[in-house]
């Protein structure tokens, strides 16, 4: 089945095109609907809420979609759900790199470099039916990047059990162990079994 994917960020599509392998994800982009949303929620569950409400008011389709982030004890939780904004200025936004350069920093000194990816995936079929699931994956926090793959904070998340990077993970590896990963075969599971009770498949 169409699963429609509330981002017009091509590397998440491209990740939940792998984990949901049974199913084609469209962005907004790919059908030509407008999408825009300023994530205001203070938790993730929140951010995927709104926008797949937003996605789902726009095109009346059912919606798939995330709110991720990287969260540090070390700092409170933080970057949390300002992961993708972390060290904006003036709407003036970092690369990746200068993202994790920027954790680096803060953690200078820190002992406690624990950290988890958090997602929350929601599956939106109307404003008054939908389902979540959120997951994550546990690491700490290197003192500097190794690995070239994935994206955002991939190259600084370290997984002992691995003894890898995020960023040094092959496709099937990351798809299995990540937060998306998780919460995307739980979905899949969950499609399997109730899709047909849901209407859209």
């Amino acid at each position: 089945m169409d699963l429609l994917l509330a981002t017009g960020n091509k590397h998440k599509q491209v990740e939940f095109q792998a984990i949901l392998n049974e199913h084609r994800i469209l962005t907004p982009a790919d059908i030509g609907a407008p999408f825009d949303c300023e994530e205001t929620g203070s938790s993730f569950c929140e951010n995927s809420l709104l926008k797949a409400s937003i996605l789902f008011t726009t095109t009346g389709r059912p919606v798939i979609a995330d709110d991720s982030g990287l969260c540090v004890d070390s700092l409170n939780g933080a970057p949390g759900i300002h992961s993708a904004r972390y060290g904006e200025k003036n709407d003036q936004s970092l690369s990746a790199q200068g993202k994790y350069t920027l954790l680096l920093h803060n953690l200078e000194g820190a002992a406690n470099r624990k950290a988890a990816f958090v997602c929350s995936l929601v599956l939106y079929i109307d404003n008054y039916r939908y389902f979540i699931f959120q997951e994550t994956c546990r690491g700490v926090i290197t003192k500097a990047p190794q690995g070239t793959g994935g994206f955002g904070y991939d190259p600084v998340f370290f997984i002992p059990e691995t003894g890898k990077t995020m960023a040094e993970l092959s496709e099937e590896e990351k798809n299995r162990l990540s937060h998306r990963g998780k919460a995307g075969a739980a979905l899949r599971a969950f499609l399997k079994a109730y899709g047909e009770n849901l209407g859209v498949v």
